[in-house]
This record gives C-alpha cells, sequence and structure tokens, in this order.
C-alpha cells in the first residue's frame, strides 16, 4: 500500500473539535471506481462533489452512496459471483454482500448513467439513453433497482465488478460509512455523464494527473480516495487493475491534528493509537485551528 503524503490534510471543520458522546455507527456504502482504456494508460471517472454538501462537499470521489434497504432485495436478477462470494471478500454476511452489489450498480447507474446490466448473462446494455426515465425514478426513489431491472427485462452483471478495498470513515467524524470500493470497466458503447445534482463537474483523467492536480491545489482528495489513485497508478494499465489480486482489509484511518491541521493516519502508523482520545490537539493548536 502506497504512503499517505505529509502535506495531504483534512478541511479545517471536517471533524468536530470536541468528541461526541459515542462514535457514530457506520452506514454501508459502495463505491464504484469506473475505469477505462485512455490513450496514455488507464483513465478514471471522478465526481467533484457540491460544496455545500453535508458530506466531502468540495472533495473529488468516485461514484457511490449509501445502501438502501431495496438493495437487498432477492429478486433482482443477477448473474456473475453469487453474494456469498462478495461476502467472502468483504467480511460481511451474504445479505449484506447482495445490497453492497446492488448499491454499486444503482449508484453508478445514478451518478454517471453507466449501468452495468444486459440482456442475459453474455451481453451488457450498449445505450442507457432508452433508461433515462427510469434513472431519474432510481434517483427519486420512486423505483428499486428490482424494479427497474425487471421491467427493462435486464440482469444484474456482478461479473463486470471487482472488490477493491474497504474504507470506514474515521471515528471522529461525525457521518461515518463503511465503504466497500469496487473497479468497473466502462461497458463498450456506454458514455459516464456525471449527470447528478450531486456534483458540479465530472471528468476523465489518469490516476497520476489527478494526483497531480490535487498536489498542485487543483483537486482536493480524501485520503481513501488518494490511495485508490495511488494504487491504480502503480497498475499502469485497466487490464492489469482488473486482474491483481485484492487482499480486502477493513481500513479504519484515525484522526490527530499536528503543526494545528488535521492530519489522518493510518493502522500501523506510531501516531494511530495515540489517536484514540479523539484529536488530542494541544490549548495552543485548538485556538489556532479555530
Amino acid at each position: 500500500m502506497p504512503e499517505l503524503p505529509e502535506d495531504l490534510t483534512l478541511p479545517p471543520g471536517f471533524v468536530p473539535d470536541e468528541p461526541s458522546a459515542a462514535s457514530a455507527t457506520p452506514k454501508d456504502a459502495a463505491t464504484v471506481v469506473l475505469a477505462r482504456d485512455g490513450a496514455h494508460g488507464i483513465e478514471v471517472f471522478l465526481l467533484r462533489r457540491v460544496l455545500g454538501m453535508a458530506f466531502a462537499g468540495g472533495m473529488s470521489a468516485f461514484p457511490g452512496g449509501g445502501v438502501d434497504r431495496r438493495d437487498a432485495d432477492t429478486a433482482v436478477a443477477w448473474t456473475g459471483p453469487e453474494p456469498t462470494w462478495w461476502a467472502e471478500r468483504f467480511g460481511c454476511g451474504p445479505e449484506l454482500a447482495r445490497a453492497l452489489v446492488c448499491a454499486a450498480v444503482r449508484e453508478t447507474f445514478e451518478e454517471a448513467g453507466v449501468l452495468l446490466a444486459g440482456p442475459d448473462a453474455d451481453s451488457v446494455v450498449a445505450d442507457t439513453t432508452p433508461y433515462a426515465g427510469a434513472r431519474r425514478a432510481l434517483v427519486a426513489r420512486e423505483a428499486s433497482l428490482a424494479e427497474f431491472l425487471a421491467g427493462a427485462g435486464l440482469v444484474l452483471r456482478a461479473d463486470l465488478l471487482r472488490p477493491w478495498a474497504n474504507w470506514v470513515t474515521p471515528p471522529e467524524e461525525q457521518r461515518r460509512y463503511d465503504a466497500r470500493f469496487f473497479l468497473a470497466a466502462v461497458p463498450t458503447g456506454q458514455h459516464a455523464d456525471g449527470a447528478t445534482s450531486e456534483a458540479e463537474d465530472s471528468a476523465w483523467q489518469r490516476p497520476a494527473d489527478a494526483l497531480a492536480d490535487w498536489q498542485a491545489g487543483r483537486r482536493a482528495l480524501l485520503p481513501p480516495t488518494w490511495m485508490t489513485l495511488a494504487e491504480l497508478a502503480e497498475c499502469g494499465s485497466l487490464a492489469r487493475a482488473l486482474t491483481v489480486e485484492r487482499r480486502i482489509a477493513k481500513i479504519v484511518p484515525r484522526v490527530v491534528r499536528r503543526d494545528g491541521v488535521l492530519r489522518v493516519v493510518l493502522p500501523g502508523d506510531p501516531e494511530y493509537q495515540e489517536a484514540a482520545g479523539h484529536l488530542d490537539a494541544r490549548p495552543e493548536d485548538r485556538l489556532e485551528h479555530r
């Protein structure tokens, strides 16, 4: 795993100055790294989240969101690795694994217009235009993924997804997610559009270029996004990324305040255990932060 850089910091106020009585329970979520082969190697699809959003506003991120209770519907027509296979990879139960895969497919369609489904196990939708109304209905929660797929005569293509990582929002934050990261190649003929109210713009970029934009201050990245970009940059190609063997371990970062700024530390860092008492801020750091 690449090391997080020293200058990767969190915005002021990203976590409260004072700890809450109890850490919030993380909400299960799915994040999908959409990728394609570009002229100079692998490219990924990034959304810049609307600045005023309650969580990660202004940050560049991959499509994704929280699991909806209807994502666990067993009526979803499914082909590819079964929920038990996904459960083993993500260390959870089959019911949750099913919901995570369904959430990944649903969120990818809602936020990027990419549909990982097809008429049967050997084909995939090439043009999502006829399903624009269904996309709006999913966003409005007027229909479930199971209802949409059944009405359209489509099956979910779980085989188009690959498990990538599992990141949990630090316990210091008020809104927490237990996010499972998936990797998926954009199906031939489909185009990611980023037409979602949750993003102010979207773009395809090589992972190395996105990291360079972060270094230059043109992109704001949270640690899971930075790490995923760094890992994909090391892969070099889409084929390599799709076939690399990933051991998925749950990563729970902690937040510390050092030199007046908020930084994230990962398990194994000497400061990780020291961060257990919230931010361990010195009075002068707390004043500077405010």
